[in-house]
């Protein structure tokens, strides 16, 4: 396509990584607020990113199905109209106090992202150069990443009140019936922002389903490098295959920086009215890694020397966190954001160069891999139950590693 021609396309798809940024990065706030209104410890609260997340993996395939079917326009459209019916799963939820409601609209609200998602990251990557593909990926993710910068900030303000901690105090010494009804008056906070996202949503799906927007022929993506007659297998990819495993742990260290860091820093004795913000600042720093991304990629810094220097910086920062106390500590945690900025948008064409035929099949297993952020955050809360918060960080060292050795040698393999 034309450079003109794709300028209004990528818009729209810009638009849509807000509102999936919006939506993914509103648990770091949804977790501490189960745990006290639904009287968890910390591993069943992480239960939240592994409802979410996990849909990823179970719906990802069948989703590529979908779009084969129906294409990437209703595929989008689809997806948006199941996100709505996520939201409003709150709603019984909320007034329930059921964490299996909250599971299930987490679950629902998963599997439309995993239907958009899978539309708009190859609609990204094949709107241009593939060269030049982190750079645009990198643009979206500002959008995606100044959604989570707003999200935890607006849900705060419909459900973190103050006074809180000491209500919260409170339920270790007040009778069984006023616990109760500290604790329903507390769920029933997220009723009012969980309606608002779903008619957001609605009204999104409609509109995509009348602008204007051109669908992509995947079968017109063949590569000149490689060779896919030859091919009958999407698993006869190496670098595809090794990048699913790199994105898995780079999921979940992504999530494990910004869902634990509002809980570690109330394991740490900060209020939740001050630590509330944190999960912002993680994603501010992932948006001066895209901004620095989107200068340097690919005219000063390739793709795969940023995904180098990215995994270092994650392997220092993390070491970082573990190796210090207080707010110095929450701060590692934080500018772990920088460190993850790059990797997606570095791996995901690395990946998925050259796979002609089987790009919808490759988009979907890369798509799955976001079930890293399911599992590995749910592990942090066992570590966490089991020893510390800080000492459960520990898990995030050998996510690293592996992204280094993708970033140096698995994305060159080209048979097994």
């Amino acid at each position: 396509m034309k450079k003109s021609s794709t300028f209004i396309p990528l818009l729209i798809v810009g638009a849509l990584f807000f509102i999936l940024g919006f939506i993914t990065w509103l648990n770091g706030l949804l977790i501490p607020y189960l745990k006290t209104a639904c009287e968890l410890t910390t591993f069943q609260a992480y239960f939240v990113t592994f409802a979410f997340y996990i849909s990823f993996t179970l719906m990802a395939l069948p989703s590529s199905w979908v779009l084969k079917k129906i294409g990437f326009k209703n595929g989008m459209s689809l997806g948006l109209f199941i996100m709505a019916l996520g939201a409003l799963v709150f709603i019984p939820a909320a007034n329930t106090r059921d964490y299996n409601f909250f599971l299930m609209g987490l679950f629902i609200l998963g599997t439309g992202i995993a239907l958009l998602q899978t539309a708009v990251n190859p609609y990204v990557t094949i709107l241009g150069p593939i060269e030049s593909a982190a750079k645009r990926i990198s643009i979206m993710g500002i959008a995606n990443k100044v959604a989570g910068v707003i999200a935890p900030l607006a849900l705060a303000f419909f459900i973190v009140k103050d006074g809180d901690d000491a209500m919260i105090k409170s339920l270790e010494t007040v009778d069984v019936e006023v616990k109760i009804q500290l604790l329903d008056e507390m769920a029933q906070r997220v009723i009012t922002p969980y309606i608002y996202m779903a008619i957001v949503l609605f009204l999104l799906a409609l509109a995509i389903r009348f602008i204007n927007l051109p669908d992509i022929n995947t079968e017109e993506n063949k590569e000149e490098e490689i060779d896919t007659k030859e091919k009958t297998s999407v698993f006869q990819f190496p670098y595809l295959v090794l990048g699913v495993i790199t994105l898995f742990f780079y999921v979940g260290v992504e999530v494990i920086a910004g869902d634990t860091i509002i809980q570690y820093g109330k394991s740490m004795g900060i209020e939740l009215s001050k630590a509330k913000v944190f999960t912002s600042y993680t994603l501010g720093a992932m948006l001066i890694g895209y901004i620095i991304g989107i200068v340097l990629i690919p005219k000063y810094l390739s793709q795969k020397k940023a995904l180098q220097i990215s995994a270092i910086l994650g392997i220092i920062f993390s070491l970082g966190a573990i190796f210090t106390t207080g707010l110095t500590s929450v701060f590692f945690i934080a500018i772990l954001g920088l460190a993850n900025a790059l990797v997606w948008p570095a791996v995901w064409p690395l990946a998925i160069h050259g796979l002609g035929k089987f790009i919808n099949t490759g988009s979907a297993l890369l798509i799955m891999a976001i079930s890293g952020g399911a599992i590995l955050p749910l592990l942090w809360g066992w570590f966490s139950d089991l020893s510390s918060p800080v000492e459960a960080y520990w898990i995030m060292i050998p996510a690293y590693l592996f992204i280094y050795f993708y970033a140096v040698k698995g994305h060159k393999i080209k048979s097994w």
